[in-house]
């Protein structure tokens, strides 16, 4: 039986966008996700989460869906635009209505509220005058983290800032692959640290008002060189400067990676680092939240020449693959719990002054279905989560602060631009009944918590 120390903080995620529907509802503005979904061709099925798992009306019976698995925490994120639909000014009562029921009734239930500011539901009117490009979007976002503390700051057990700031950026204005949908060189690199000074602020305007621990989470890939090759170690380094270095550092070493400047020129250059920036960033953590899926096994692929300032954040030279695995996810991911323990352990020898860890998104996609008996068998999901948890404890005997670990998800859900096939939730959702069903993933993972 794999073991976890006395305290370990076992805990099921979601995001907003992704189940609650009700879009219209309330006062609530759209989202830079509303627009995105509703332009043709960008997300697969061509759905998007206006209706998702009805989470709005349907609260109470997933936050019992949450009791009965003996999860002792939630973690679930705030929509922006139900909160203020235009992403300034004064607050929308009705919105804050809302997760003021949801978080009363976690405590009803005994469950500790994980609330997540950003969850990539960027109000639509901030969009409109930049989005994250535009310095002012972080400012905004204090404003709104402080509206947060103070009506909602004596309820929250845990606040997390941002949820993985390389995706709201670099997939989000540089790869075009998820919302706004653009496609631009440093604008994509402005965006990520406006996103990172966004944090900042708001960690400062939360902790002025709350006592309450306050992180923020990362999405970390470690990155697989595809041979020994000077050319592939080389391009393995980029990609870990993309999606790992380039948030890292700020956040827990106070600068931006050095190496950044091979590949983009000096930040430090350009006009969207103002003085004071980074030590705003690297404010301290109560704790950092990980979220793991794969590793990323990548070979060199040169560009051609071109001008730095040309060149989409993104393109760093590298060509992403998947390696033949014995075991893949659903949507073709390679499943490598190794990864994880990696992760972890190179934060910890990285930085010194990291601080208490907690895994707060894991899972895997798969096409579940309901038998005819009325159950889901999705043992490939049970032996997956069973995997990550033996590399999570791996990583704390060998020293790693790691306190926690969420389930992703709760619920089957809207899954961005991939649209509602892939299935992660340890509870299956009929979209068309909203029917839910636990999974033989559910009952497996209510025993380890148990024992």
């Amino acid at each position: 039986m794999i073991e976890f120390p006395p305290g370990f903080v076992w805990g099921v995620a979601t995001s907003a966008y992704q189940i609650e529907g009700a879009v219209a509802e309330d006062g609530r503005g759209p989202s830079i996700w509303d627009t995105f979904a509703a332009t043709p061709g960008k997300v697969a099925d061509g759905t998007s989460g206006a209706v998702a798992c009805d989470h709005y009306h349907r609260w109470a019976e997933d936050l019992d869906l949450i009791a009965g698995l003996g999860a002792g925490a939630y973690r679930f994120s705030i929509a922006w635009p139900r909160v203020q639909p235009d992403g300034r000014g004064p607050a929308n009562a009705a919105g804050l209505d809302f997760y003021k029921r949801l978080l009363d009734g976690m405590a009803e239930r005994g469950i500790d509220a994980w609330a997540t500011l950003y969850h990539w539901d960027l109000p639509q009117a901030l969009e409109d005058v930049g989005g994250w490009r535009a310095r002012d979007t972080a400012a905004r976002f204090a404003e709104y983290a402080a509206i947060l503390a103070d009506h909602l700051g004596d309820r929250v057990g845990h606040w997390i800032t941002l949820n993985e700031p390389y995706c709201s950026s670099i997939t989000g204005y540089a790869e075009g692959r998820h919302a706004p949908g653009a496609r631009e060189g440093h604008g994509a690199l402005a965006a990520a640290h406006h996103l990172l000074l966004g944090h900042g602020l708001a960690v400062r305007e939360l902790r002025a008002r709350v006592a309450a621990p306050v992180g923020v989470t990362l999405n970390m890939s470690p990155a697989v060189a595809a041979s020994d090759s000077a050319t592939d170690q080389a391009a393995a380094r980029r990609q870990d400067l993309l999606v790992n270095r380039l948030f890292t550092e700020p956040l827990l070493g106070g600068r931006y990676p050095a190496d950044a400047a091979e590949v983009w020129g000096d930040l430090t250059d350009f006009s969207f680092l103002a003085d004071g920036d980074l030590d705003t960033v690297a404010a301290p953590l109560d704790f950092l939240g990980v979220n793991y899926y794969y590793r990323v096994h990548v070979r060199d692929s040169p560009l051609p020449a071109e001008g730095r300032a040309a060149r989409s954040a993104y393109q760093i030279g590298v060509e992403a693959f998947v390696p033949d695995a014995p075991r893949r996810t659903g949507v073709g991911w390679p499943i490598e719990p190794e990864g994880l323990y990696a992760t972890l352990m190179g934060l910890k020898e990285r930085y010194p002054t990291l601080p208490p860890v907690y895994i707060t998104e894991n899972g895997c996609a798969y096409a579940d279905e309901v038998g005819p008996d009325g159950r889901v068998d999705d043992a490939p999901r049970i032996a997956f989560t069973s995997d990550h948890l033996a590399a999570s404890a791996r990583a704390i005997a060998d020293g790693v602060d790691l306190r926690g670990y969420f389930h992703w998800s709760l619920l089957d859900n809207f899954e961005w631009a991939r649209g509602y096939p892939p299935r992660f939730g340890l509870v299956h959702v009929d979209y068309d009944t909203q029917v839910r069903t636990p999974k033989a993933s559910y009952e497996w993972l209510r025993g380890v918590i148990a024992s």
